[in-house]
């Protein structure tokens, strides 16, 4: 009874069977694979007695997420032709792109009496109103720490509660706190799943901000998007209230590192970490186009989660855009050879004139419009810019040679930039191209002093193929003919 509590399988059962499924993936991240087998059987049982066709709806538990855990795995959907698919545990309910899906988030332990004590107890200390952001976890128990916390006329005044979009996400479609298809309204706010409005004449740094939840990716999420409003968090596992989000803070001046080094970057590698999540072609497409009109190189990279030793394999890349979902899309760098940054960060780092105001946008689905119009608008500039990283004025790369590239068939242009690089690097095999300057991964190839097994460094024509080993590794087919 707690597994069918806990995972909400009669809601699910009455999903699947009133839109008429038959193909159905369950996703389960990696915390909860080990429920899979008892949520399948209990679905099962409850699809049963709903009519003859119970018996004919396929469920597939899916695991090892493409991409990120908290996404929509519509990559692993597609393998089985699903109709939709249902997410389980932590999620940052991005839009998906192609599935309808539907979400249990979970229903975490939490001492409903003891948070709604401390919340009410800092709401009228505040001097601000205190709006109230959870996980998705605790949603179950809102409705009791609202009805805790609102038992005076001041602290119910003073109080304001996000709520939780539907469960049941279509392609295509928004909707509001209620779950009908609308149009968000102008001053409504979202993030990680969360949904509220403010009051006439308000902004959010107007506001206090209360976390109920642990210290993850979804609460370092809305502290870099709401950094300009006081912030605490409950932590329900401890049981305690927290002030202290310096750490957290401290990212912003790291994120401004990342994005002052990504200026001296020659080539860019853009690291598409979704396929699922909505729009995020577009979101290719432009920072594609707005890298090219800065002088840079771009290389289009498509790989599931990241790693140093991933990134490592392109040694080429002065720094990488990581196109995911918000609360995947921040990585700390700094086991990578070369700083990963986000779309926001590419803006202000590619566009001549972008200031940092202190403004952070984690969703790359808000980007869209304004890069199209930053893109359209903008002129080339030719003048040196001031790299605070090299402490002087430098010139990045010619954007003439990318304007005659664009003139020019893709595989036309591929073969001249080789023979050109290859016929440079002949001259003078001792030349070396340093990190940082070289104009594509073509120059920076021909450049090393390894380019692979047995390559004629002094002609343009391609090698032979070599024969390697044969046979197993205790002993090789001429190592068993010698003895």
């Amino acid at each position: 009874m707690e597994l069918e509590s806990m995972y909400e399988v009669s809601c699910v059962a009455t999903f699947i069977s009133t839109h008429g499924f038959k193909r159905v993936a369950l996703q389960f991240p990696d915390e909860l694979l080990k429920d899979s087998t008892g949520v399948v059987c209990a679905l099962r049982k409850e699809l049963q007695p709903s009519g003859e066709g119970g018996n004919n709806i396929g469920l597939y538990a899916m695991a090892d997420t493409t991409y990120g855990s908290c996404c929509v795995d519509e990559v692993g959907a597609s393998h089985i032709n699903a109709d939709c698919v249902i997410h389980y545990g932590h999620t940052c309910l991005s839009p998906t792109s192609k599935l309808p899906a539907f979400f249990v988030f979970g229903k975490a332990p939490i001492n409903t009496s003891s948070c709604a004590k401390q919340l009410r107890d800092y709401a009228l200390s505040s001097k601000k109103p205190v709006m109230v952001l959870f996980g998705l976890e605790y949603a179950h128990a809102l409705q009791d720490i609202i009805e805790s916390s609102s038992m005076s006329e001041t602290s119910r005044s003073k109080l304001h509660f996000a709520d939780v979009m539907n469960q049941y996400m279509n392609p295509n479609e928004t909707y509001d706190a209620n779950g009908d298809c609308d149009d968000v309204p102008r001053k409504s706010y979202r993030i990680g799943g969360l949904i509220w409005s403010l009051e006439q004449g308000f902004s959010m740094e107007d506001y206090s901000l209360f976390w109920i939840g642990p210290d993850n990716s979804a609460f370092a999420n809305v502290v870099l998007t709401f950094n300009g409003c006081e912030i605490v968090r409950y932590d329900a596992i401890d049981d305690q209230l927290l002030t202290d989000t310096s750490q957290q803070r401290r990212i912003l001046k790291r994120r401004y590192y990342l994005v002052e080094k990504a200026k001296d970057a020659g080539i860019v590698g853009i690291l598409v970490g979704t396929l699922g999540v909505a729009g995020y072609l577009s979101m290719i497409h432009q920072i594609k186009e707005m890298v090219t009109k800065a002088g840079k190189k771009p290389y289009t990279l498509v790989m599931g989660r990241p790693n140093p030793s991933k990134l490592a394999n392109f040694p080429e890349c002065d720094v990488f855009i990581y196109i995911s979902c918000s609360q995947t899309a921040l990585l700390d760098s700094k086991e990578f050879l070369a700083p990963v940054i986000t779309p926001f960060e590419a803006i202000l780092a590619f566009n001549r004139g972008s200031e940092w105001t202190g403004k952070y946008v984690m969703e790359f689905q808000d980007l869209v419009d304004s890069t199209s119009v930053r893109i359209e608008n903008r002129e080339d500039e030719e003048e040196a810019r001031f790299s605070f990283i090299q402490g002087g004025y430098i010139e990045d790369h010619d954007l003439q040679d990318n304007k005659e590239d664009e003139d020019e068939d893709g595989p036309l242009a591929l073969v001249k930039m080789t023979q050109t690089a290859l016929q440079e690097h002949g001259k003078d095999s001792k030349t070396m191209v340093k990190k940082g300057s070289a104009k594509s991964g073509v120059e920076f190839f021909a450049s090393r002093g390894f380019q692979g097994l047995d390559i004629n460094a002094n002609s343009n024509a391609p090698e032979p193929f070599i024969l390697g080993r044969s046979g197993k590794a205790s002993g090789y087919n001429h190592e068993t003919n010698e003895h």
